[in-house]
């Protein structure tokens, strides 16, 4: 692990987003498929509209992470090109908010988004897929520390044109 970074973070329109201070945030519109949502330097994972405050843990690694054993309700990976490679937190409300976790450059990496919500906080409603009731795995995390979502997101760099595994 080269880096790591962890605070709380307040979602708002659903989302919550990672974005490359060299890139526009805006104008990426939600899809009703997919809990991830990625353009060229920027990130954003669909939460539901219940989640007030979601703990954010993003680690900075040098190879491919393992993966951590936790009960978790859901993980997507996703490649992106970062091209200013100095990371921000962005929210539609609060705007961009500059982070200190370092990449190691600009260029290609591939980031797995896990994420857990808290069932005594709950219910909550998919952002995907029709405003269904989400089925929360039973278990409470120690991350959660009383917020409603915990979320680890592992970044690590990918040679362009190079599968990642």
């Amino acid at each position: 692990m080269l880096d790591t970074y962890e605070t709380v973070v307040s979602p708002s329109y659903r989302l919550l987003g990672l974005v490359d201070t060299a890139v526009d945030p805006y104008g990426l519109n939600p899809d009703d498929v997919h809990w991830l949502l990625s353009v060229p330097g920027l990130v954003y994972l669909q939460v539901p509209s219940q989640v007030i405050e979601t703990v954010l843990r993003l680690e900075s690694w040098s190879t491919i992470p393992p993966e951590r054993d936790a009960n978790w309700f859901d993980r997507e990976e996703v490649e992106v090109e970062f091209p200013g490679g100095d990371l921000a937190i962005h929210t539609i409300d609060g705007g961009v908010r500059q982070i200190p976790l370092a990449l190691p450059s600009p260029g290609l990496y591939k980031m797995r988004w896990q994420w857990m919500f808290n069932g005594e906080r709950g219910p909550f409603l998919s952002p995907i897929g029709g405003a269904r009731a989400l089925q929360v795995p039973p278990g409470q995390e120690k991350e959660l520390v009383g917020k409603e979502q915990y979320c680890l997101v592992q970044i690590w760099r990918v040679a362009a044109g190079v599968e990642a595994g």
